[in-house]
């Protein structure tokens, strides 16, 4: 495919649309989702995009290799990436968030590469905000082996070691929420569709054993800014702000809580 793949020296030269699949879950932000999908084409042109879309007043996103799933309104967060990643029938998937925009150092051959001459399974790239602050959200998981009533999940930020051949990448345990991966690992572990308003580092937690995780800060992908004056917010904006950043219920901490103690045997968890 000409110009699907912007391979240098160091990365070779991949196939990028024979390889990867970009997927997103998307939610009342069509404007932003028509900003990265022109952003992606600008330098990968036939690389398909699966969308899962839990809007209410639905939109139809059109263009070449583009795959637009609907579902049933606010049905969720890690409902639409199970989705969206269940229609995946590359080797790879890259997943990013409906509101991020492709730069020249979104490259996504260099994540390729690191995961084509390593054994991870899943690396993260870095996401820069309009401020210009970066971030790679390095965690490191880890279990402590308790008694009958259940173990201790530890987290931390950081990393364990830098990987050799690949001096901005590390192996770590959770990252961000740009990510590439082998399509069957990340089916193996799913995500909880119990969870459908806030959460991330949960997939990451029920990895632990299965995924290999790493992260490189070398490649990056922009954020959309999120500053906007109350009154200038159109009506389905305040509607995303209401389902995506909702006031944390007793309900809510509940269900995270029994999934932690019942699914993963967790009686206590420390971090900082």
């Amino acid at each position: 495919y000409p110009g699907s793949s912007r391979g240098g020296t160091s990365e070779g030269t991949y196939n990028i649309s024979a390889l990867v699949t970009i997927a997103t879950k998307t939610f009342l932000r069509y404007d932003k989702l028509r900003v990265l999908i022109d952003s992606i084409r600008k330098f990968y042109p036939t690389v398909t995009i699966i969308i899962a879309d839990d809007s209410q007043d639905i939109e139809h996103v059109q263009g070449p290799h583009i795959e637009q799933y609907f579902m049933p309104f606010g049905k969720g967060w890690f409902a639409g990436r199970n989705l969206a990643i269940s229609q995946v029938t590359t080797k790879y998937v890259l997943w990013v968030d409906d509101d991020f925009i492709f730069t020249t150092r979104t490259k996504v051959e260099k994540l390729v590469d690191v995961l084509e001459k390593t054994s991870l399974d899943l690396v993260g790239g870095a996401v820069r905000e309009i401020t210009g602050y970066t971030t790679t959200y390095r965690q490191q998981i880890s279990v402590q082996p308790g008694t009958e009533e259940g173990d201790c999940l530890r987290m931390r930020q950081g990393y364990h070691h830098t990987i050799e051949g690949f001096p901005d990448c590390v192996v770590t345990d959770g990252v961000i929420n740009f990510f590439l991966a082998r399509t069957e690992k990340v089916l193996q572990v799913g995500f909880d569709p119990r969870l459908n308003r806030v959460a991330h580092l949960e997939f990451f937690i029920d990895g632990l054993g299965i995924l290999h995780v790493g992260s490189c800060s070398n490649v990056v992908v922009d954020h959309a800014s999120k500053i906007k004056l109350p009154w200038l917010k159109s009506a389905s904006e305040k509607q995303y702000a209401k389902f995506r950043y909702p006031n944390i219920t007793k309900d809510m901490i509940n269900t995270e809580q029994c999934l932690f103690y019942f699914k993963n045997h967790f009686k206590c968890m420390t971090g900082n």
